[in-house]
């Protein structure tokens, strides 16, 4: 909703954005927290703030990751737990790839409870697999700035070099058709049954993650404006 004056009310609660790899979720998630003044949260972030700041949970984890074993989810739900009670998510927050896991999102809801927050906001981007494969696959990134592109829906005016500066065009090993179809499989196994409880706990509101990024956008606006 937003005031006479133009600006957000507070979210007031945890977004939380459902969705399988390279269905627009980060790029959202940014803007939303950007217009409500709230935080865009993901675990990964949390993990490497807590290993450099050195704290007790970020020293237990660091030789988990260093070895490339997924951390438990009890130790990402304390993670979370300690970086959401924080003054700066009070007006609410904006979660992108968290939680992953159905044990993952029952811890999540017990403490939200705990904190005294309504349940949940969760918006599910649907979209096609193989449209979803398609922009994956598709996905160039400059080698100088980073810049990213795609051969099917947003194209360099030159192929293959970035309208920038010029610099090569790449597609990144993870975006690679083998990768993708994997990581895929991944998340129907594991994220898909999340969809399922946030259904049945009336917390989820499915979102077009087809459709242009402005249209997204303003699929968003309404859902947070209506909620």
């Amino acid at each position: 909703m937003v005031d006479a004056e133009g600006s957000h009310e507070a979210l007031g609660r945890a977004v939380i954005f459902l969705g399988p790899p390279g269905a627009g979720k980060g790029t959202q998630a940014v803007e939303v927290a950007r217009e409500y003044g709230v935080k865009h949260l993901s675990t990964g972030d949390m993990l490497r703030d807590m290993i450099v700041r050195k704290t007790p949970l970020g020293l237990e984890v660091e030789p988990i990751l260093k070895s490339g074993r997924l951390v438990p989810d009890e130790k990402v739900l304390q993670i979370v737990e300690q970086r959401i009670t924080q003054d700066d998510c009070k007006q609410g927050f904006v979660l992108d790839g968290f939680p992953r896991t159905l044990p993952q999102a029952v811890g999540l809801d017990d403490i939200i409870r705990r904190c005294g927050w309504e349940r949940p906001l969760v918006v599910n981007f649907v979209l096609d697999p193989k449209l979803l494969m398609r922009r994956l696959t598709g996905r160039r990134i400059c080698k100088l700035c980073g810049e990213v592109y795609n051969v099917h829906e947003r194209p360099p005016k030159v192929a293959g070099r970035c309208d920038a500066d010029g610099g090569e065009l790449v597609q990144r090993p993870d975006d690679r058709e083998e990768v993708i179809a994997e990581r895929l499989k991944t998340y129907e196994a594991q994220t898909r049954p999340l969809e399922e409880y946030y259904r049945g706990r009336g917390a989820l509101v499915d979102l077009d993650g087809a459709a242009k990024p402005a249209e997204v956008a303003a699929q968003l606006s309404r859902i947070l404006s209506a909620r």
